[in-house]
């Protein structure tokens, strides 16, 4: 025979989750839908066609800053001098920060992926002739990036893992809120146990 549910107990569980309920709801709902929405064209990418626009800048080293890389760091996976990456911004707005590059004798080649895209820098050391290139696949190509958290540099990443937890937040929450009106609600568990089969089914079944 169950015990009765001590009222004031359950009314404090149930302020308490509704308020940790709603405070992650809140946190999560722009990211839910920005998750939600990319899933779907992430699931269809092969019917959203997604056409690169590639830009391509030449120009050629001033003498002063080739003779400086005769000197520099060659070796690979060191970063270009300050002193050109100052340059290749001012002069072709290019922003290389602190990338590694690849070193080799005759060229230096940097590679910049992007969320959205791609780019790349070379340049020659013996000429200095130097050739940047972009590439941009469209702000749906940005998004599904967004989703995939792929180049999209540390910050986006901490925020991922910090979303995830408040969506857990929020599932848990959800669940005990559901224990907790389950009594009146008999459809509550059913509806629970039909979503989780639906998935396990479709995955047994038909992922291959």
């Amino acid at each position: 025979m169950s015990q009765p549910v001590d009222p004031i107990r359950r009314s404090y569980w149930l302020k308490t989750l509704h308020a940790w309920h709603w405070i992650s709801s809140a946190l999560c709902l722009v990211g839910i839908l920005l998750f939600s929405i990319t899933g779907i064209t992430l699931n269809h990418s092969a019917q959203i066609e997604a056409k690169a626009v590639v830009s391509t800048q030449k120009s050629r080293l001033p003498a002063e800053l080739l003779a400086e890389l005769a000197t520099a760091t060659s070796e690979t996976g060191a970063s270009l001098p300050e002193s050109l990456r100052d340059w290749l911004e001012a002069q072709l707005d290019v922003r290389v920060g602190a990338r590694s590059a690849e070193w080799s004798d005759s060229e230096i080649y940097v590679s910049m992926p992007r969320a959205g895209g791609d780019a790349w820098l070379s340049i020659d050391r013996a000429s200095g002739e130097i050739e940047y290139e972009r590439s941009d696949r469209g702000w749906i190509s940005w998004l599904n990036d967004l989703h995939k958290g792929r180049n999209t540099g540390a910050a986006w990443n901490w925020f991922i893992d910090v979303f995830a937890i408040a969506c857990v937040v929020f599932a848990l929450t959800g669940f005990f809120l559901l224990h907790l009106h389950a009594r009146q609600r008999p459809l509550t568990w059913p509806l629970v146990g039909l979503g989780f089969m639906v998935m396990l089914l479709i995955a047994i079944l038909f992922v291959h």
